[in-house]
C-alpha cells in the first residue's frame, strides 16, 4: 500500500499494526463509548422494525425488483444519516445491483460490507419475519444478512447521534449477489473490489458460524465446478458388456466417489455435489438451480451433469484439488468420457497479523462492555463471503460481525435477538476506537 494513502490519518493504521492496545482508552469504555452504547440501547426497537421491513420482502438472488426494494430502505437509511448514496445497476452481469453509500473524509478509510439478497426462491414457504417471543426472530435472510445489514445501521447511527461519525471516513457496500453471483464476476464484483482498493479497513458483517464469541480473520475460498459425463445407450440387459461399456451414471458415481476417497481428508478443503440428473435426456439450469430428466430403467443412460462446489484455504490447496479432480475425471470407464470445469468464484481471506491485531480491537471492545473475549473463527466452520474479494487489497479485516442465530439458507433461519445491541455496541465503538488519531 503506497505510504501517501496515510499521510491524511497520521499513520493510524500503521500505528495498530504495531500496537492494537493503544486505541484502548485510560478508562475503557470511556464516556463517549459509554454514550455511543446508550445510543444502540435507545434505537433497539427502532432496529428491530427496519429488521422486519427488509426481512419481509423476498430478495431472493434472482428476484431481482425484491432486492432493489430491499436497497431501496437502505438507501433511505443510509441518507437519513447524510451518506452519499449510488444504486449500481446490475443489468451488465444479470443481477439487481448494489448499493454504495460514502460518508467522511477523516481518519481511515473504513469499507463496511453486506448483501441485499438471500437464498430464498420467490416461491419459498418462507416469507415474512415471526418475532418468536421475547428473543427469538425467524425468517427468510434474518441472520444472512439482514441482520447484519441493520447492525451497521444501528452501529452508523449510535456514531452520529453521539457526535461521532463525523470523525470518520466510512463506505459501506451492500451487495445484490452475494448469494449467486451475476456473470461476468469481474463486473459482478467490480464496485467491491474497487472500493477495497480505497479502503484501509475492511469489516464485514455476515453471521460467521453464529456464535458471537467468535470472528472471523481468515474465510475459504468457493468456487464452483460442473461434471458431464456421457456413455453409450443401449438396452439394459447389455451394461458392462465390451461393446455398450458402464454407461454414464456408473462412471459419474465413479468419479464422485473417487473425489470422496481422493481428498476427503485434506484440511479445511470441502467440496459437495449439490445437484446431479442424469439419464437420456437431461437439462439443467445453473441459474435456477432446477432440472429435468427423461430416462427408462431398462435403457442405459446417456448423460449425467452434476454442479457442486469445492472450498479452500488458499489459492495452493485449492490449484491442487483441482489436479486431482481433473485425473479422476480423466480415467473413464469403458465407453464412457467425461469433462469438467471450474468457475473461478471466491478466492480465499488468508490469515493474516492485520486480520489478527483488528481482532484484538474488537475483542478488547467486547471485553469492556462485558461480553468476554472474541476469537477466531475456525474457517471450516463458515462460508465464503464477500470480504475474500477485498481482503487482500486492505491492511486489516475482519468477518462475521453480524446478527447471530441458527439455521442460515434453511426455512428454519432464526436469529438470536439478544446479539443484536451487543454486535452493534462491538461494531460501533471498535469504529470510534479506529478513528482515534494516534
Amino acid at each position: 500500500m503506497p505510504m501517501n494513502r496515510f499521510v491524511l490519518i497520521g499513520f493510524v493504521v500503521s500505528a495498530l499494526l504495531i500496537n492494537p492496545g493503544s486505541l484502548l482508552a485510560a478508562e475503557s469504555p470511556s464516556p463517549v463509548e459509554n454514550a455511543i452504547a446508550a445510543h444502540v440501547k435507545k434505537d433497539r426497537e427502532r432496529s428491530v422494525a427496519l429488521l422486519q421491513e427488509v426481512v419481509d420482502i423476498n430478495s431472493g438472488t434472482m428476484n431481482l425488483v425484491g432486492v432493489r426494494k430491499v436497497g431501496d430502505i437502505f438507501n433511505r437509511e443510509f441518507k437519513d444519516l447524510g451518506f452519499t448514496t449510488q444504486w449500481i445497476d446490475g443489468a451488465s452481469f444479470n443481477r439487481a445491483g448494489h448499493l454504495l453509500a460514502s460518508y467522511g473524509n477523516r481518519g481511515p478509510k473504513i469499507l463496511l460490507i453486506g448483501h441485499l439478497d438471500t437464498v430464498f426462491a420467490e416461491n419459498s414457504p418462507l416469507q415474512k419475519m415471526q418475532i418468536l417471543g421475547a428473543d427469538k426472530a425467524k425468517g427468510p435472510g434474518v441472520t444472512d444478512m439482514k441482520g447484519g445489514d441493520v447492525i451497521i445501521v444501528h452501529a452508523l447511527r449510535a456514531l452520529r447521534d453521539s457526535g461521532q461519525l463525523d470523525n470518520m471516513q466510512i463506505r459501506v457496500i451492500l451487495i445484490g449477489d452475494e448469494e449467486n453471483s451475476g456473470d461476468p464476476l469481474a463486473l459482478s464484483k467490480k464496485e467491491l473490489i474497487e472500493a477495497g482498493q480505497w479502503a484501509d479497513i475492511a469489516m464485514g458483517f455476515e453471521d460467521g458460524d453464529g456464535n458471537p464469541k467468535t470472528a472471523a480473520t481468515a474465510r475459504r475460498g468457493s468456487s464452483g465446478w460442473q461434471l458431464e459425463v456421457t456413455g453409450k445407450p443401449a438396452h439394459s440387459s447389455q451394461i458392462f458388456q465390451p461393446n455398450v461399456g458402464d454407461g454414464a451414471i456408473y462412471e459419474a458415481a465413479r468419479i464422485l466417489d473417487g473425489f470422496r476417497i481422493a481428498l476427503s481428508k485434506e484440511p479445511n478443503l470441502t467440496f459437495n455435489p449439490g445437484v446431479i440428473v442424469g439419464g437420456t435426456e437431461v437439462t439443467l439450469d445453473s441459474d435456477t438451480s432446477r432440472a429435468t430428466a427423461f430416462g427408462k430403467s431398462n435403457v442405459i443412460a446417456q448423460i449425467v451433469r452434476v454442479n457442486g462446489d469445492l472450498r479452500a484455504l488458499s489459492p495452493e490447496q485449492l490449484t491442487k484439488a483441482r489436479q486431482t479432480m481433473q485425473s479422476i475425471v480423466d480415467a473413464n470407464l469403458p465407453h464412457t468420457k467425461a469433462k469438467i470445469s471450474f468457475d473461478d468464484g471466491y478466492p480465499p481471506m488468508a490469515p493474516t497479523e492485520g486480520n489478527a491485531k483488528l481482532l484484538a480491537i474488537y475483542s478488547g471492545v467486547s471485553e469492556d462492555f462485558g461480553y468476554g473475549p472474541v476469537t477466531a473463527i475456525n474457517p471450516r466452520n463458515a462460508g465464503a463471503a464477500d470480504i475474500s474479494f477485498v481482503a487482500s487489497e486492505v491492511e486489516m479485516a475482519l468477518d462475521g460481525l453480524g446478527l447471530m442465530g441458527t439455521g442460515g439458507h434453511t426455512v428454519d433461519e432464526v436469529a438470536d435477538l439478544n446479539t443484536l445491541d451487543s454486535q452493534t455496541i462491538r461494531a460501533a465503538v471498535t469504529l470510534y476506537r479506529l478513528s482515534l488519531p494516534h
